[in-house]
């Protein structure tokens, strides 16, 4: 779904509206001490996720301005480096409070990040509230619908070049069904879970198999932790 519909737009940034609106008040609750705390994603802290998330809004001359006034950001060689080390300076620049208020400030804005669609901001807001709640043993619910949206356009992308950014599973050669929602993709061993897991895992959470079942899941669990 590269065009949306009218209404088709307007669900996805009600999805993105209500993630957000979750996400800032799980923040408020955070101790200092659970901000520092390892996120699923590996090298970053809870805080540097909600940093990241602040950053969801970057048009090319947002991102040259922030290069200008921090010049270190010239030396991320890499994609997945430059959002890393964005996040990392972001959360120096801003307190929590901050960041927590810049996440709020974007409910009800449909500005998105350059080269992407809505669907990536989507999965952006999606993954990383995961990131940020699982770790630290929150609940953090993840709608069927929205999630659904963007496990379809990660696994409808997930050979172009914007995938470069998730740490891929070997899902080729499994089936993915939901069990709380009408989505399945994929042929082999079945791999069974919400859709909420489905999307972790195509985005690379191994942490997403604790909620998954199925053969698929065993030969997929196997070989994720031979690969550690």
């Amino acid at each position: 779904m590269t065009t949306m519909t009218s209404a088709q737009a307007d669900a996805v940034w009600a999805a993105i509206d209500d993630q957000r609106a979750r996400t800032a008040d799980l923040l408020e609750q955070l101790t200092a001490e659970q901000w520092g705390h390892p996120s699923l994603c590996q090298g970053w802290t809870v805080g540097h996720v909600a940093a990241h998330l602040t950053l969801q809004q970057q048009r090319v001359r947002d991102v040259a301005a922030f290069v200008a006034h921090n010049p270190r950001m010239l030396r991320s060689l890499t994609l997945n480096a430059t959002i890393h080390d964005s996040a990392v300076l972001q959360a120096q620049l801003l307190s929590s409070l901050e960041i927590i208020s810049r996440i709020r400030a974007m409910v009800g804005s449909r500005r998105h990040n350059a080269f992407v669609t809505p669907l990536e901001t989507l999965t952006d807001i999606l993954v990383h509230s995961q990131d940020v709640a699982i770790p630290l043993g929150l609940g953090l619910t993840m709608r069927p619908t929205p999630s659904a949206l963007a496990a379809t356009r990660r696994w409808d992308t997930r050979d172009a070049w914007s995938a470069m950014v998730f740490r891929r599973l070997p899902l080729d050669g499994y089936r993915l069904t939901a069990t709380d929602t009408d989505w399945t993709r994929g042929q082999g061993p079945e791999i069974a879970g919400p859709i909420g897991a489905l999307l972790l895992l195509l985005t690379g959470r191994r942490a997403a198999l604790e909620q998954v079942t199925g053969e698929g899941a065993d030969v997929l669990g196997s070989a994720a932790s031979r690969s550690v």
